[in-house]
Formats: structure tokens, C-alpha cells, sequence
């Protein structure tokens, strides 16, 4: 192996595999460093077994649903092994596919736990034991994050992070999902409909913080209808473990829940814990993130970090943009700084949530003027053919000075696959079109996207539906 790169980059999850294998395809010499499997907690530990569960719970629903398409069948059963063993299936062959790409493009994998010194110097201790020195004119730091703790709640028997929950092999019965933010969203969505029963325990007013408020309610009310109970505005005091493997949660004034499992999801830290940066100018704040500048450069020249090591949405095509960003700005291409205020984001619960840009009350409370316009999903003919009618489209706009609606600033969506139709309203708010200009182009018919068309066309003053 030669030990001398053009880029070497620490950590294989999304942000570090693809600039890896961006950097290779401009035809930089790369190395990259992974101490566990390649394609980090996204493929192995997050979003895409999470997406696995989420997809085992929506055939159930189907099932539970056929007759009312003239399907006969017997009441559904959950055999989570099988679910278990589909989800792994999926994830090695992701995982064999990134590995196969960085064969393919020459990309050096270097299997163990990357440190950087002066002189963007890195040290891997492999995992059979050896250690390799290497060398690179760039270094990319994309260490990711791991799971947020909290106290009284230690790993171990029934309280699980997503790390120990994506390895289930049955349905708990009774789940307490502590945090109401997307990721506790999904898990308390995916078990529910899956048969349990779910309690949310959030410490913040509502779950889902940093929502448009018409988006949140959709979600609210749809979750009270599987039967999840929510509790906000309450702090988890502790546990008393049972002689049958569960536990009884204390929360609030006195409060308590007894449950078969616990799932922590009260967000992610940067794990900068094993990158050295001994004799380096690399920079960590208080809260774990490496700093760095609109470029994702750090105080060390030549030296980038990307991902959920800086602080920036937590995100896995956000890494993939900075990715992209961090091998063109070494190359010297110039490129733009991530509009992180404009990135598109995605919760796939049940109902599915996407937005892109603010929400009418940010809008309001940063003092801007807006225009909004809201459609639901009841009244659009391919949900109903569908038969998934819950939710909406919501349009933020720029309020003229003659009172007509102008730039699309945000556009949020609750529904049927809005993870699915939100590139078109990404497009709008990061192109900064104007309502008129959107209004102007056709949406296929019957489609999901047409309510995408018909909120905008309606903030234009005229509408053939509502």
C-alpha cells in the first residue's frame, strides 16, 4: 500500500464514502479509514434499517386495509425474525456495494481507527492489531455521532438507544420512547402500527419542535389515532427494572409508566473521541463539534470536517452535499457554501413529513410578511385511489408590496410519500422562484404531486380546486 494520498478521509459513513468516492472519480489518489463496516450509522445503525421497520409496519397496514380494495385475507401476523433478517440482508448489500465502488475506483480502505497528528499526518490502528502511518496533502474528518445518553438510563436490559433497538428480533409489547424529535417519532410510529403500545415522553411543549405548527398537528392527531400516548412537557426521572425484563418509567409530577422496552432517542453527539489532533490546529468546542468555516475547513490548513462531527443539520445527504463541497474547494473549483437554512429534510413516520425553508410562524417571528396557502390531501384523487388521505401541502410565501404573493420561501408537506414529491418545492425555494413562475408549470394528473401545483396556483389568486 502506498502511504502517501492526495486525500485521506476519516470515518465511512455517508459524508466519508462519498467524498471518497466523489474524490477518486476527479482523479485524486484516496484513502480511506473505517474502524467497524463501510457506510457508518446511517446504512448500519440508522436511517436505512430504520426505513426497513417503517416499511415492514406499512404492510401491515395494507394487509389490515385489503378488504376495503376487495381483498380478502386473514388478520396479519408480525414474524419481526423475518423483518430482522430482511433488514440485514439489505444493509450488506449496501454495504458490499460502497465497498465494491472503492475497489473499483482505486479508493484504499484502511479497516481500523484513524488519528490525526501535525503535519496531516494519520495514524490507523488496524483492527487485526498492526498500526499504518499515512499521509495526505488533504485530510477529511467524518467521524459522525453517536447516541446521546442520559442519566438513570444507562444501555442494558429494556433501555435501548437506536443503536440496540435496530437489532430486535420481536415486537415489545409496551414501549416508552423518550423524545419526541424525528427519530423518536419514527420508532414510536413503526411500533405502534407493528402492535405495540407506544408512550412518548417529551420534555419540550410539543413533539417535533422546530415544525410548522399545521404540520406537527397533523402528526399529533394521526398518532393519537394508532393509540400512542403523548406526554409533553415532562422530565424522565428514572426506572425500576421488573422480574419479567421490563421496567416502570417515573416521569413528571409523579408519573409512571410500566413497559417492556425503552428506546432513548434524545438525539446524537459528535464523536470526535478518538481523532487525536495532537500538535494539529483543529479546533473542538464546548458541545463536541469540530469547528470549521463555510467551506468546512479547520483551523488546520488542509484539514476538512464534514457530517454530524460539525454542527450543522444532522443529515446524511447534508454530508453528502459538504462531500462534494469539501473535494471541489480543494480542487480549487470554487463552489457555493451549503445553504444550510434551505436543505431539504424528511421524516418518514406514518403520516411522512418533508419541508424545505422556514415555516409560516419562523417567517412571522423573523419579521418577514408571508402569504400562505394550504391544501389537504382528502380532496386529492390519487390519495383517495391510494387510500391514504391524511394530510396537506402548505405553501410560505414572500408577501408582495402590492399584496400579492412572490418568492416561495418554504414549502412543507405532512402525507401520502411526501419524502417522494418534496424535490419539486426544494427546487422552488432554493432557486428563489416566485409563486407565478412555479404556478406556471404542469403537475401530472391524478398524482400526489398535483397538490404540490394546486397550493402554489391557489396562492396566485386563482384555483379550480378550493
Amino acid at each position: 500500500m502506498s502511504n502517501t494520498f492526495d486525500l485521506v478521509v476519516i470515518g465511512g459513513g455517508p459524508g466519508g464514502y462519498a467524498a471518497a468516492l466523489y474524490g477518486a472519480s476527479a482523479g485524486l489518489q484516496v484513502a480511506l479509514v473505517e474502524k467497524d463496516a463501510l457506510g457508518g450509522t446511517c446504512l448500519n445503525r440508522g436511517c436505512i434499517p430504520a426505513k426497513a421497520f417503517l416499511e415492514t409496519a406499512a404492510v401491515k397496514r395494507h394487509v389490515e386495509h385489503s378488504a376495503d380494495f376487495g381483498i380478502e385475507s386473514s388478520a396479519p401476523t408480525v414474524d419481526f425474525a423475518v423483518t430482522q433478517a430482511r433488514k440485514q440482508k439489505i444493509v450488506a448489500g449496501l454495504v458490499g456495494g460502497i465497498g465494491a465502488m472503492c475497489k473499483g475506483r482505486k479508493v484504499e480502505v484502511f479497516n481500523g481507527v484513524g488519528s490525526l497528528g501535525a503535519d496531516r499526518t494519520v495514524t490507523v490502528q488496524m483492527n487485526e492489531g498492526a498500526t499504518e502511518t499515512i499521509t495526505g496533502t488533504n485530510v477529511l474528518l467524518a467521524t459522525g455521532s453517536v447516541p446521546r445518553l442520559i442519566p438513570n438510563f444507562e444501555r442494558g436490559g429494556p433501555i435501548m438507544t437506536s443503536d440496540e433497538v435496530l437489532d430486535l428480533e420481536h415486537v415489545p409489547g409496551r414501549v416508552a420512547v423518550i423524545g419526541g424529535g424525528a427519530i423518536g417519532c419514527e420508532f414510536a410510529s413503526t411500533f405502534a402500527d407493528l402492535g405495540a403500545e407506544v408512550t412518548i415522553l417529551e420534555g419540550l411543549p410539543k413533539i417535533l419542535p422546530g415544525l410548522d405548527n399545521d404540520v406537527a398537528n397533523v402528526v399529533v392527531r394521526s398518532f393519537k389515532k394508532k393509540g400512542i400516548t403523548i406526554k409533553t412537557g415532562v422530565m424522565v426521572n428514572g426506572h425500576t427494572p421488573n422480574d419479567n425484563g421490563g421496567t416502570t418509567v417515573a416521569f413528571g409530577d409523579g408519573e409512571s409508566v410500566e413497559v417492556d422496552a425503552v428506546i432513548v432517542s434524545v438525539g446524537r453527539r459528535p464523536f470526535a473521541d478518538q481523532l487525536g489532533l495532537d500538535g494539529t490546529a483543529v479546533k473542538v468546542s464546548e458541545r463536541g463539534f469540530v469547528e470549521v468555516d463555510e467551506f468546512c475547513q479547520t483551523g488546520e490548513p488542509g484539514v476538512y470536517a464534514i457530517g454530524d462531527l460539525i454542527d450543522t443539520p444532522q443529515l446524511a445527504h447534508v454530508g453528502y452535499a459538504e462531500a462534494v463541497m469539501v473535494v471541489k474547494h480543494l480542487l480549487g473549483e470554487s463552489p457555493m457554501p451549503v445553504m444550510y437554512d434551505r436543505v431539504p429534510w424528511a421524516i418518514y413516520c406514518h403520516p411522512e413529513v418533508a419541508w424545505a425553508g422556514p415555516g409560516e410562524d419562523a417567517c412571522k417571528e423573523a419579521g418577514i410578511d408571508v402569504l400562505v396557502a394550504k391544501h389537504p390531501y382528502k380532496f386529492n384523487s390519487r390519495a383517495q385511489i391510494v387510500g391514504e388521505t391524511e394530510g396537506m401541502v402548505k405553501v410560505v410565501a414572500k408577501k408582495n408590496a402590492d399584496g400579492t404573493a412572490g418568492q416561495v420561501l418554504g414549502v412543507h408537506m405532512v402525507g401520502p410519500w411526501v419524502t417522494e414529491q418534496l424535490s419539486g418545492g426544494y427546487l422552488a425555494v432554493n432557486w428563489e422562484a416566485t409563486v407565478d413562475e412555479v404556478a406556471e408549470f404542469i403537475q401530472p394528473h391524478p398524482s400526489l404531486s398535483e397538490l404540490f401545483g394546486e397550493t402554489m396556483l391557489t396562492l396566485t389568486g386563482r384555483n379550480f380546486n378550493g
